[in-house]
């Protein structure tokens, strides 16, 4: 799927006010081949890593750059990038700093993807200042563009949900019934951007390959589809107990309270503590994160949680998933969801009931 030039100049403009009210002179995007993390390079340059790492370079004026590790001279097909100027550097630390001495420079992934190496190269040369947050909130709009794409991923993903499901009965290892979904992510494009396990046991484990399923289960499947815009949709799958059917119960409350939540203007917060009611009044406690924006990084800011003040606006797209924790710590239900803050409110884009679903043998 490719991007158009008036995408592209989107992106840069969108980037390039925040780079102006955080008064920096030029901002660097890190991105490595951990799954989800190499997608903020995707998104400035269409390169996809494959191998070690990347960064892209967008001056406040002038065009930008992409800058590779030299030790590795192939990371990926250097010819999908819409990126004139590729840079292969001994250490690219060195190669930015000696372009951007003396400047102020913000760095998405300073803390988590970039490389100590290149991050010694710029200390003292360069003033970096940590641009996570403001890079993210810059791209949380989709563009018409980008929404195809999104649309495009939810598809594919729920095509491979009901692969699995299909696949899935008691007696069966987890490699057995997750091997035709991700044969079904790898036709459809999806390529290496997958990130597909499956839950088992009281706490919801991650099975190993050849684990023997039992009567259920809980696919988690994160994938992106050609356009490398990640997406989670998952339901879980058998015969739940008592607990499970209770917790349920809150699951179909959260479903409905979501779409009346998610609408512009509403903060983070709001939706957290819409979405969140139903599993509190029944006294279970949310794990992990209840949701959080998603893009061509699995995980972006903002996330939807207690406390988070920043408001949503139409076109965000966000991965919804409570993820509900029984008194004895143990018993759990967690089902994942992709979203789209319409005008009105909250869109689940998947078209999936809330239910959890019967074998289908």
């Amino acid at each position: 799927m490719g991007v158009s030039r008036k995408e592209i100049d989107r992106r840069y403009a969108n980037v390039r006010a925040a780079m102006d009210a955080a008064d920096l002179d030029a901002v660097i995007v890190c991105g490595s081949e951990y799954t989800g993390f190499e997608g903020s390079v995707t998104y400035m340059s269409g390169f996809v890593i494959v191998h070690r790492y990347a960064y892209v370079l967008l001056p406040r004026d002038g065009e930008p750059s992409i800058v590779f590790p030299a030790e590795a001279r192939y990371v990926g097909e250097h010819g999908t990038t819409w990126i004139e100027e590729q840079i292969f550097a001994d250490v690219p630390g060195v190669w930015l700093a000696d372009r951007l001495a003396g400047s102020r420079v913000g760095v998405y992934g300073l803390d988590y993807v970039m490389t100590v190496r290149d991050h010694q190269a710029l200390a003292g040369r360069v003033a970096l200042v940590p641009f996570d947050l403001e890079f993210d909130l810059a791209r949380a709009v989709k563009s018409d563009e980008e929404l195809d794409s999104v649309r495009q991923s939810v598809r594919i993903n729920v095509d491979g949900f009901h692969a699995f499901r299909e696949a899935y009965a008691p007696g069966r290892t987890a490699a057995e019934v997750l091997a035709p979904a991700e044969e079904l992510f790898v036709e459809r494009g999806c390529g290496r951007l997958t990130m597909n396990m499956v839950l088992v046991g009281p706490e919801f484990t991650i099975a190993r390959a050849d684990a023997v399923l039992g009567d259920f289960c809980i696919p988690s499947l994160e994938i992106a589809g050609p356009g490398g815009h990640w997406v989670e949709v998952s339901r879980a799958l058998g015969a739940p107990g008592d607990e499970e059917r209770r917790m349920l119960e809150a699951y179909t409350e959260y479903f409905g309270a979501a779409q009346e939540a998610m609408r512009p203007g509403a903060t983070a917060h709001d939706v957290h503590a819409a979405v969140s009611r139903g599993f509190r009044q029944r006294g279970y406690d949310l794990g992990h994160v209840t949701g959080h924006s998603i893009g061509m990084t699995m995980i972006e800011h903002p996330k939807i949680g207690d406390g988070v003040e920043t408001e949503l606006r139409e076109n965000m797209v966000f991965s919804m998933h409570p993820h509900a924790i029984g008194a004895d710590g143990c018993s759990c239900l967690y089902m994942q969801d992709t979203w789209l803050v319409g005008p009105a409110g909250g869109v689940p884009l998947a078209g999936l009931p809330m239910q959890i679903y019967e074998t289908a043998l």
